[in-house]
């Protein structure tokens, strides 16, 4: 089956306390809501301490028009984008030899916080040396979801085209979406919880030699799903001055309600019960959110700690989060024999499931 050999990040250079971020709401909310105090706890409820923005706080004091950010974010995009690749394809904790740009089949280019044409991908390879015949596969509009999605398709590719190196590259600068003149409840929670993140996956099929330092997780197989008629509970409004967010209150609940069928389908197709699974590699949408997951499928508070550490010293990152969080298990607590689950929730409202074994 295919297998995932490296993730490698890139991590933007503005990093912002939560502190900060609390300062800075309360001046931009405080006439807004009359309850700003009570209101601005979700900061310090949501237990992230620290995010990385690709612009100083300064700089979201003052409007800027949606020309302005996505201009920003090509540039950015590809700076970023660059810089991730580079640390996936060198990564001396699981490669023992760098790969080179020419092995790279194909490259599943992954955001929801920018808008590119041709995509970032495209513009990534004029500044990198990879074939010109490698095959761009831009996806779009996924959110949370994406960064699981993207190793799913991935999988898919890797099991059709068995002797390919396919990279996954998760873009998402989550802060350029801010919109310093929208004072509603869901952007003052994206506020206290969106950062932004990059993350590149190499994903290989049966075809390619293992000459790693250990055991690999396999991607033993995946499930997409889409719940109906849930358009309204997370995503964009799209507007003259930009990407406005959507984020229902209700999320948590959904999950708890909706989550542990969906995943424990996925298992049983897999032949796999919830108590073999040794590594929960879930996207930490927010602390609400893993609690959620906690509840609905009765996972103790130790299988998650990757997930909240990930939270913690980045924020929710959109689709790249999940990677992050793979790339801390993968180098340092995964072993021969364990077996994983990866996760994301995103827009839709949808699902993401992978079954991972390390071999």
């Amino acid at each position: 089956m295919p297998k995932i050999l490296s993730v490698g990040t890139a991590i933007p250079k503005y990093p912002i306390s939560q502190d900060t971020a609390v300062e800075f709401a309360k001046e931009l909310f405080e006439e807004s809501f009359k309850d700003i105090n009570r209101l601005l706890t979700v900061f310090q409820n949501g237990q992230i301490e620290k995010r990385h923005f690709a612009k100083d706080v300064e700089w979201f004091s003052t409007p800027h028009t949606f020309e302005e950010k996505n201009n920003i974010y090509l540039e950015e995009a590809v700076a970023y984008g660059v810089n991730a690749i580079q640390a996936c394809l060198s990564n001396t904790v699981t490669l023992k030899s760098p790969v080179q740009y020419e092995e790279i089949e194909a490259i599943f280019y992954i955001s929801t916080t920018g808008m590119s044409t041709p995509s970032i991908e495209a513009r990534i390879m004029n500044k990198l040396p990879f074939s010109p015949y490698t095959k761009r596969i831009p996806i779009w509009g996924l959110g949370c979801a994406g960064g699981a999605a993207g190793l799913s398709r991935a999988y898919e590719y890797c099991l059709a085209f068995p002797d390919a190196k396919v990279l996954v590259l998760c873009v998402e600068l989550c802060s350029l979406t801010f919109q310093k003149n929208d004072h509603s409840k869901s952007n003052l929670v994206g506020t206290s919880l969106f950062a932004d993140g990059i993350a590149c996956v190499l994903v290989a099929g049966d075809g390619v030699a293992l000459d790693g330092k250990q055991a690999y997780p396999r991607i033993l197989g995946s499930q997409s799903t889409l719940m109906k008629d849930s358009e309204d509970v997370m995503g964009w409004e799209i507007k003259n001055e930009g990407l406005y967010v959507v984020f229902s209150r209700d999320i948590p609940s959904i999950i708890e309600n909706w989550l542990a069928p969906n995943v424990k389908r996925f298992l049983d197709q897999q032949d796999i019960r919830l108590e073999e699974i040794e590594h929960f590699v879930f996207h930490p949408g927010g602390k609400k959110v893993l609690e959620a997951y906690k509840e609905s499928l009765g996972i103790p508070d130790e299988k998650l700690e990757t997930s909240m550490k990930v939270l913690k010293e980045y924020g929710n990152m959109s689709s790249a989060t999940v990677l992050y969080v793979l790339k801390e298990i993968m180098e340092t607590k995964a072993g021969k024999g364990q077996i994983g689950i990866a996760g994301a929730l995103g827009p839709g409202f949808s699902s993401e499931l992978l079954l991972l074994n390390w071999e």
